[in-house]
């Protein structure tokens, strides 16, 4: 109901200004402060090398290449997009916190800086991803709880692999892509409605759902290097990630027109599948973009990732609904799942294979124990590997407990109250 909404929005808000209050300060110009190496998160580094240009890009890129993602169905468009932007205007703020204590706390206080809000905004795209999986499943206040325990996990997880593994995923395949994806998917699960079987969330489209998956998909382009290369501080590491992202966005368009004609009898290629491949070869460079030392690596990664979408939506979304009870409504298993875990797979490939020679003094800025002596590259390897499967584990038992928490029969929705979303923020006129 509307009043549940009010009420819960208004007890987080005011829980998080107090929590503001308590901790949260901005970080000084010149302090020496605990630093993760991985993560490059000390406010020393962030002065040299975060600048506003590129927290503007990656801000950017979450709220309107990853907001207007859901905007392309029909049914549901202008209500999602209405709960993208308080998922974002939330998630943002909790991260903080969340992110704060286990990265940026210091003598009692979180210490905010550039840093920490491109964080928060790489935690708001990976909340973002898991409510594309259970869009029209639940109502808004079923959201807002999915990113109050989705952000905790989320961070979490970002912590066991950049802290304590010492992994190296600068773009998110891991921490971003496969978590949000396996994580909305599991939440999906726990709340599969029989019910909802008949109808056709990802069909309906019309003029304006094109329009959007246009702006959306132009987004994409213009700010994803930026956003696989936020975290670098070196630009000798940040260009080569920007080039190889470029470069598999454009393998993937390609690989889109190569396929989706053979796929679909009407042979008309929608924008929404060449915003799908977009997705789905950013994913897979999160982790390999800093990785591959060749241009022509990236072309065949992304070609390679641009295949996915369109086989997963023809073969494996039936088997997810049908037979696995999974009702993911924007396809996040084929855009960001599954390119997600291959590009972590790319990631472990390149990573056991590295050498001083092929990396020269860059060695040292994208594996670091490396070039230190303290790893072996296939000590590395395993680690980046391992890192797999705790993201994979940590996504499916939060999923878990998160549905169940979902599925509390005053939260839920009656099974009769259809476009959820709409019903609840926005008055939308529907045709028929």
């Amino acid at each position: 109901s509307r009043l549940q909404l009010s009420m819960l929005c208004f007890f987080l808000q005011i829980l998080t200004i107090i929590l503001f209050a308590v901790f949260v300060r901005y970080s000084p110009e010149s302090s020496s402060g605990p630093c993760s190496q991985q993560l490059n998160c000390s406010w020393r580094n962030q002065d040299e090398g975060f600048q506003h240009p590129r927290f503007r890009d990656v801000h950017l890129q979450v709220l309107l290449g990853f907001g207007l993602l859901v905007a392309f169905l029909g049914r549901y468009g202008p209500g999602s997009m209405a709960i993208s932007i308080l998922i974002v205007a939330f998630t943002i703020q909790w991260a903080i916190l969340i992110q704060g204590f286990l990265f940026f706390y210091l003598n009692g206080k979180i210490y905010v800086g550039a840093q920490s809000m491109v964080s928060a905004d790489f935690c708001t795209a990976a909340i973002l991803i898991s409510t594309g999986a259970v869009l029209g499943k639940v109502n808004p206040v079923q959201m807002l709880l999915l990113t109050l325990l989705g952000v905790i996990l989320f961070a979490v997880n970002e912590y066991i692999l950049l802290s304590l593994m010492g992994v190296s995923d600068s773009g998110g395949s891991l921490t971003i892509h496969t978590f949000g994806a396996y994580f909305g998917l599991m939440v999906s699960r726990i709340l599969y409605q029989p019910h909802m079987e008949k109808r056709k969330e990802q069909q309906d489209t019309g003029h304006q759902p094109d329009v959007f998956a246009v702006v959306g998909t132009v987004y994409l382009w213009i700010f994803w290097p930026s956003f696989t290369s936020a975290t670098m501080v070196h630009d000798n590491v940040e260009t080569w990630a920007m080039l190889n992202t470029y470069f598999s966005l454009a393998a993937s368009t390609l690989a889109t027109f190569v396929l989706s004609p053979i796929l679909h009898e009407e042979g008309t290629l929608q924008m929404v599948q060449i915003q799908d491949a977009t997705l789905a070869s950013a994913a897979m460079m999160g982790m390999a973009g800093e990785m591959l030392v060749t241009p022509f690596g990236a072309l065949i990664a992304g070609f390679l990732a641009g295949l996915i979408p369109p086989l997963g939506f023809k073969f494996l979304t039936p088997v997810l609904s049908s037979r696995l009870k999974t009702q993911d409504t924007c396809g996040v298993h084929n855009v960001h799942g599954l390119p997600g875990i291959l590009g972590a797979l790319l990631g472990t490939l390149l990573t056991a294979l590295a050498t001083a020679d092929a990396y020269g003094g860059r060695l040292e800025l994208v594996f670091p124990l490396v070039a230190q002596g303290s790893q072996s590259p296939m000590d590395q390897a395993l680690g980046q590997l391992c890192a797999l499967l705790v993201t994979l584990l940590l996504a499916t038992l939060g999923g878990c407990v998160t549905g169940a928490v979902l599925k509390i029969r005053r939260l839920r929705s009656s099974p009769d109250t259809r476009y959820l979303e709409n019903t609840v923020l926005l008055e939308v006129k529907l045709e028929g």
